[in-house]
């Protein structure tokens, strides 16, 4: 099995539209996250523009769509980006598909955009992504208490970090 990170082009829109509206993965996702064809097209437009600062990137297992990860620079001196939109289509887990995306995402950002800390969180009640970051190698750095009004009750952000550093370890 192959897996391969690329960045989406407008010609992935049918997948990330289908993939991101998807039941068992809209609801884990940023309530303000783009999920129709006009807000992801603008999303490919910002990336075509900005690409060390923005992106949007689709795994592939062997050459078929399978998934979506993304990020934004939060912090240009520091160099610290936010990882966000991961998502790996349902027909496609359960097999470490996510595990191995992610960690070819993290090389790709601190070593070939060089960025030096990655950052994401994610929602208290996703035990599911929770599990697959501590896998991937995010370090949990903390909890943003009922931060976040979601599915009608306020719910907790999971924080993670990860340092080009850990990478070695």
């Amino acid at each position: 099995m192959s897996i391969e990170l690329r960045r989406a082009t407008e010609a992935d829109l049918d997948f990330l539209v289908e993939l991101l509206s998807d039941d068992d993965v809209a609801p884990f996702l940023g309530a303000r996250s783009a999920r129709d064809r006009e807000g992801l097209r603008a999303e490919l437009e910002r990336q075509d523009l900005e690409p060390d600062a923005f992106g949007r990137f689709v795994i592939e297992v062997d050459g078929e769509p399978a998934g979506i990860c993304g990020f934004h620079r939060v912090n240009e001196r520091n160099r610290i980006a936010h990882l966000e939109k991961f998502a790996v289509h349902p027909r496609f887990r359960g097999r470490q598909i996510g595990d191995e995306a992610a960690r070819a995402f993290q090389r790709h950002l601190l070593l070939e955009l060089g960025y030096h800390r990655l950052e994401l969180e994610i929602y208290g009640f996703n035990e599911r992504a929770i599990a697959h970051a501590e896998r991937s190698g995010y370090v949990r750095e903390g909890v943003r208490r009922k931060a976040y009004e979601r599915h009608g009750e306020w719910q907790d952000g999971v924080l993670f970090g990860l340092v080009r550093e850990d990478l070695d370890a």
